[in-house]
């Protein structure tokens, strides 16, 4: 690996340090899932369920995501519409 590329590689986790919250589960869902956080975001509002858990239980049952990435996506999501 060269020089430029490791301190690249080292931003990327000190970046990725700093975000707290279910936020800092989207690197992780975008690589293991292989859609950006705004696609399940948006399945997510356009979903007719509207309650925390039974969204959690559809990502899970219907999208295949695990139990604590369906859980930050759908938190930051509701936590959006305030």
């Amino acid at each position: 690996m060269t020089q430029q590329a490791q301190a690249q590689a080292q931003a990327q986790r000190q970046a990725e340090a700093r975000v707290k919250g279910p936020a800092s589960y989207f690197p992780s869902i975008e690589k293991k899932y292989g859609r950006p956080v705004a696609q399940w975001q948006d399945l997510i509002r356009s979903s007719p369920l509207t309650r925390h858990m039974e969204l959690v239980a559809w990502l899970k049952s219907e999208h295949g995501l695990g139990h604590g990435h369906a859980n930050a996506l759908v938190a930051h999501t509701l936590a959006e519409r305030g």
